[in-house]
């Protein structure tokens, strides 16, 4: 290979990992804040001497296994019955329905105020249902939740004097995890996203910076919906993008690290795959949107920083397309001395390695003692399974700037720990073309680590056999429904798919 082509490929080397390293330092800033401001628990500014009234709205489509759970625990919430109604958003095509009603009936015996609402031509998805439901929802606050989750009794009353504060449009708990000791699987998406539940929203929370809604698990002031526009459904992400909206109104949010609700992870890989698909584009979808507008307002250069570095994140799935092309010319074209090691190799893995490897153990930390030692064995598996999600969240991307339609495909529940182990999975998965770039890549990765053993390229292996294992999980996790080994015990029964689900 010529000069010119060694220089080609350093200057592609260069800019791509330069690109992930400002993510990485924006990665260190991110636990900056959280360390900076970690004692500084938010508190109410006072308690309500007479609690206002709330509504609790369920959406839900197709969840005949996690319905009853969450009816039961809903029916079990700590506050008083006439301060409460609970609104069931039932878009289900199957026997769903049923359970629904037969839910609701129950709990209008139980002298709950109950409103049933079914919908069947699903306009705006889970955003339309909640904009729909607005009209009839009786209370000044609104307490959401999706079908997996798991609420406390005691979760409305720790929340609720937040909104003392006139100004305060939403308060979000923290998930926590119902099933992250199944498999292996659910164990790394607890790792996951326990960065972005730990140290993302608790540091932009408390550092005064925009955060966003999850989704669920959170109580918004009706009053902030309304004058920041309602409910939109023109992203996957109608979270996302109606927290930026509110807060651009000078709306205030809370996150409440300490305050959990429990729920469930994905079981499997294709439920996984989707879910990240969505939340990917989604994130994708508002930045193009929003961005605009961040920067037009009168908010500070710091907010406008942190806001851009947030809304464009998930760019950097991007940027591992060019990893995935140049690892060959990096471990087998450029050659080796120690100048490369200190002035360019060493600062790529500071900045876009290290930085991800402290930013995951930190966020153990911050929930238990020496939390990160203990999960410390499970990060290079972490890691690898960051990169075989790459194709599947990198197109993700590419569908959200080319304005590629796709529907809301909410991630498909099992349920757990109440009643008895369904027998039968009533969701299938589609297959998208990712699954089969990642076979290649498998093959591909796995080609290479073989050439770097019989070059006796020593250093280059653990990095390769990194990629190899990554792709030959995700596609191996595609390929059928196993969970892999276990960590503990088997799930209470089989995982669902998730990419397009039809009744089985």
């Amino acid at each position: 290979m010529t000069d010119w082509n060694l220089i080609l490929w350093l200057i592609c080397y260069i800019a791509v990992f330069f690109g992930l390293s400002m993510f990485g330092a924006h990665r260190l800033r991110i636990l900056y804040l959280y360390w900076k401001h970690r004692r500084h628990t938010p508190a109410p500014v006072r308690r309500f001497s007479e609690l206002p009234r709330v509504t609790v709205q369920l959406p839900i489509f197709n969840e005949v296994h996690v319905v009853g759970q969450l009816l039961e625990a809903v029916s079990k919430i700590d506050y008083p019955r006439e301060k409460l109604q609970i609104q069931i958003l039932d878009d289900s095509t199957d026997e769903t329905q049923e359970l629904c009603q037969d839910g609701a009936a129950r709990l209008i015996r139980e002298g709950y105020d109950v409103e049933y609402r079914h919908r069947r031509n699903r306009v705006g998805f889970k955003a339309g249902a909640l904009e729909e439901a607005m009209a009839t929802a009786t209370g000044e606050f609104l307490l959401i939740f999706d079908a997996d989750f798991v609420p406390t009794p005691e979760v409305l009353h720790k929340m609720i004097h937040y909104f003392t504060d006139p100004k305060m449009g939403m308060v979000q708990a923290r998930w926590s995890h119902l099933n992250k000791a199944d498999s292996l699987l659910t164990l790394l998406q607890s790792m996951m996203l326990d960065g972005h539940l730990v140290l993302e929203q608790t540091a932009r929370s408390r550092s005064g910076h925009f955060f966003n809604f999850n989704g669920t698990a959170g109580i918004w002031r009706k009053e902030c919906i309304v004058s920041s526009g309602g409910w939109e459904h023109d992203t996957l992400t109608e979270d996302m993008d109606l927290s930026y909206r509110a807060q651009m109104r000078g709306w205030r949010f809370v996150y409440l690290k300490d305050i959990t609700v429990p729920a469930e992870l994905p079981p499997d890989m294709d439920g996984f795959k989707s879910q990240q698909h969505r939340w990917t584009k989604g994130s994708i979808q508002v930045c193009k949107k929003i961005l605009a507008d961040v920067w037009k307002s009168e908010e500070s250069l710091r907010i406008k920083l942190e806001a851009t570095a947030h809304l464009g994140a998930n760019f950097t799935y991007l940027l591992m397309f060019g990893v995935l092309v140049l690892m060959y010319p990096a471990n087998f074209l450029f050659q080796n001395s120690w100048e490369k090691a200190l002035f360019l190799d060493l600062p790529v893995f500071f900045l876009a390695s290290f930085s991800v490897i402290i930013f995951y153990l930190a966020a153990q930390g911050a929930q238990t003692p020496w939390g990160w030692l203990k999960r410390l064995p499970y990060l290079p598996l972490l890691l690898a399974l960051g990169v075989g999600m790459s194709i599947n969240n990198g197109i993700a991307v590419l569908e959200a700037l080319f304005d590629r339609p796709s529907d809301f495909v909410r991630t498909p529940k099992y349920g757990r720990g109440t009643g008895p182990a369904l027998p039968k999975i009533r969701y299938k998965a589609g297959r998208s073309i990712s699954f089969w770039i990642e076979v290649i890549l498998a093959v591909y990765f796995s080609t290479l680590v073989l050439l770097a053993l019989w070059k006796h390229q020593w250093a280059s292996v653990p990095i390769l056999a990194m990629f190899a294992f990554g792709f030959v999980y995700v596609a191996a996790g595609s390929t059928k429904r196993w969970g892999f080994s276990s960590l503990s015990k088997p799930p209470a029964a089989p995982s669902p798919d998730g990419d397009a689900m039809v009744p089985a």
